[in-house]
């Protein structure tokens, strides 16, 4: 890119105000920088968090970044402000129960097309969450395999799906109330497991805290721990570690075929 920028300078068919637009890492629109080379860096462009942000800076900021073609992603997004941004921007996918925004070339193929990401959601008020993490890992390019209300109070629920996880490459689990599904999954697999505490509870949960202490101190092996009702941080670690896994499961494909 670099050189082929250099070359239009050379000829004149590019300006050299022109190319150092093309060539900045980031574009400043005033009230945000959009880092362009996100990308570039981390594999991903940026993601976009719509609360505390306007409709109008939101849509600002998808269009400097639709400009060089990236996959769109607005997490914590209200209907209506959804709505508002919809009408200048139709092309963008709403999940009314993820509250996300977001924009898939879908000309591009899966990224990660071999296996799959398990996201298992406790109870059905934790689907907000939940769903934050699924959407997220399917923008981000992989496959994901919902199992929703689940929890420890009818453990038989979960057992039904005990070999669809184990085959998983890693597991989000998330859950409010006492916060105990993390360490029953960790219990059953071979695989990371990506706990996520919710905020759903009675009063002694704190707001999730009661469920972050209990993941936190959890005796299963292999649990990492992500923040109060971070659906996208557990989706995000997950696709992480399902490229890992892909780029492992290649080399050994080439080491068999050469032996």
């Amino acid at each position: 890119m670099l050189e082929e920028i250099l070359k239009q300078v050379q000829t004149g068919a590019l300006s050299i105000a022109k190319a150092k637009e093309q060539l900045a890492t980031f574009e400043n629109l005033g009230f945000a920088k959009v880092d362009h080379h996100r990308k570039k860096r981390q594999g991903f462009a940026e993601v976009i968090y719509g609360e505390g942000k306007t409709a109008d800076q939101i849509i600002s900021i998808v269009q400097a970044l639709r400009a060089r073609n990236n996959e769109i992603l607005i997490t914590r997004v209200s209907k209506d402000k959804a709505e508002s941004i919809q009408q200048t921007c139709p092309e963008l996918i709403y999940n009314e129960t993820a509250n996300i925004l977001f924009w898939i070339d879908e000309t591009m193929p899966i990224k990660n097309k071999e296996g799959y990401i398990a996201i298992i959601a406790a109870g059905t008020s934790d689907l907000r969450v939940a769903e934050e993490a699924a959407v997220t890992a399917e923008v981000l390019g992989s496959q994901v395999h919902r199992i929703y209300d689940v929890g420890v109070a009818g453990i038989h629920r979960l057992l039904n799906h005990a070999e669809e996880i184990q085959q998983a490459t890693v597991s989000v689990v998330v859950a409010g109330m006492e916060g105990a599904l993390p360490s029953v999954v960790g219990g059953l697999v071979s695989h990371p497991v990506i706990a996520v505490p919710t905020s759903i509870g009675y009063g002694a949960n704190f707001h999730g805290l009661s469920a972050l202490l209990t993941m936190l101190n959890s005796c299963a092996s292999g649990i990492s721990v992500v923040n109060i009702d971070n659906g996208f941080g557990g989706g995000y670690n997950a696709v992480l570690i399902h490229q890992l896994a892909q780029k492992g499961e290649t080399v050994k494909n080439d080491e068999d075929t050469i032996l």
